[in-house]
């Protein structure tokens, strides 16, 4: 492994292609015959894909590999977007147990790569009291690129009940100033109180901070219904997580859309997947998908719980909606683009020339695939994505089938061994 950046990355050997060096190509890599889904630039096609300096250089019908100093035949695969999951948590260090924000988070590297996830953000499992802790002992330290929404509630979610007090919006929007580069967003959760207390302080906060706010519910209550929450508390660009949770009410007696959904995404409010362990039904989702009622944004709620249940991991929650009848495209725009500007990073979740190499590599099988919500209700569908290839600012940092790879019979005989290793003979 080399250390690049302050950061372990993936040692890619050299594939050198016509040329006479490697100081005469003009890209690092090309990424040649795969098809590329980038939907905020309108490219749905076979495209060799270029790289240089950790930025795309090209996007092309063909590109000559001439010109590169690696190239990796992606034939038979889908290219996007780094996919970008803005509803996870990972403050995985203070050991509280349970909780959001302690044993139930995940640490980033150990999940994002191998998913095709390149820009998680950690929805509030930090508050404005234990933010700074949670920046230095696990933003700061890891490879994916990790943003942040910071709870409205002190502590974050160290617990169910961690918002019953303790709000505090003038905090939030101090720290989300001073940690600008990381800080996407406010988060009210889990507050069971039939007020509106959590969420207006967040609002409040996300309004002096000039960034958006996602809302939790937890649990639905008697006094708060849903309906209010999306048509009268929330402000353009604000989002509900957990959409297609059983309690948010979808269809009326006829099997219609209600229309408030309707009023609220018109007022500009987004509606996120947030799948989690227990937040995602298909008697919700089905309906609004046949519908043509799509999710702005399909994120995972990634914890240790929902990891190794139904949801799995972000591709697979792609494929449900896949198997729903939600278009490709449309998948891929919910889980690259808009919600990289719902964040406010247009610059990431695109594949024009100049943005970063943020790169999923994905293989979409077509065969029998049965999938399951967070009740036990399941669909079956024909299509299911994986994650083949992935790419950070143009490093490969996952590489499910080898491709970086060179045949062992063609490496030197004592390929492995390095200063101030010595290949010792054994005697006879």
């Amino acid at each position: 492994m080399l250390r690049s950046g302050g950061f372990y990355k993936v040692a890619v050997p050299l594939l050198l292609v016509g040329g006479t060096g490697a100081c005469a190509q003009t890209y690092d890599i090309v990424l040649r015959n795969g098809y590329v889904v980038d939907p905020r630039n309108d490219v749905s096609g076979h495209r060799d894909v270029a790289i240089a300096n950790g930025r795309i250089a090209a996007v092309e019908p063909s590109i000559d590999v001439r010109q590169a100093r690696q190239v990796f035949d992606i034939d038979g695969l889908f290219l996007t977007p780094g996919l970008v999951d803005i509803h996870t948590h990972l403050y995985s260090t203070t050991g509280i147990a349970g909780a959001w924000a302690g044993d139930s988070s995940v640490r980033p590297d150990s999940f994002s790569f191998r998913t095709g996830v390149t820009t998680m953000v950690d929805a509030g499992s930090s508050g404005w009291r234990n933010f700074e802790t949670f920046r230095e002992a696990v933003i700061d330290r890891v490879q994916t690129r990790v943003l942040a929404l910071i709870n409205i509630a002190g502590r974050g979610m160290e617990s169910q009940e961690a918002e019953q007090a303790d709000f505090g919006p003038a905090e939030v929007a101090r720290l989300a100033e001073q940690h600008a580069d990381v800080v996407v967003g406010v988060k009210s959760a889990h507050f069971q109180s039939t007020e509106w207390t959590s969420v207006d302080n967040a609002v409040a906060a996300g309004r002096t901070a000039e960034i958006p706010v996602m809302v939790d519910f937890g649990r639905f209550l008697e006094g708060r219904p849903f309906w209010e929450l999306v048509e009268d508390h929330l402000r353009p660009g604000d989002l509900a997580t957990h959409c297609f949770r059983a309690p948010v009410p979808w269809v009326d007696a006829d099997g219609k859309l209600y229309a408030y959904l309707d009023r609220a995404r018109a007022r500009g409010v987004k509606f996120d997947v947030g799948h989690g362990a227990g937040s995602f039904v298909f008697r919700n989702a089905a309906p609004a998908i046949a519908q043509g009622f799509y999710p702005d944004s399909i994120s995972t709620d990634l914890h240790g719980g929902s990891m190794n249940s139904a949801m799995m991991d972000m591709p697979t929650v792609m494929s449900k909606f896949l198997a729903l009848g939600m278009p490709l495209d449309a998948v891929v725009r919910a889980s690259t683009s808009t919600p990289a500007q719902l964040i406010g990073r247009p610059k990431l979740g695109h594949l024009g020339v100049g943005a970063a190499a943020d790169i999923a590599v994905l293989r979409l099988d077509v065969g029998k695939f049965r999938f399951r919500d967070v009740r036990g209700g399941m669909v079956v569908g024909n299509q299911r994505l994986a994650a083949e290839m992935t790419l950070l600012e143009g490093e490969v940092v996952w590489d499910r089938n080898s491709r970086t790879g060179t045949d062992y019979r063609q490496l030197p005989p004592n390929y492995g061994v390095t200063e101030p290793e010595v290949l010792l003979t054994p005697p006879r």
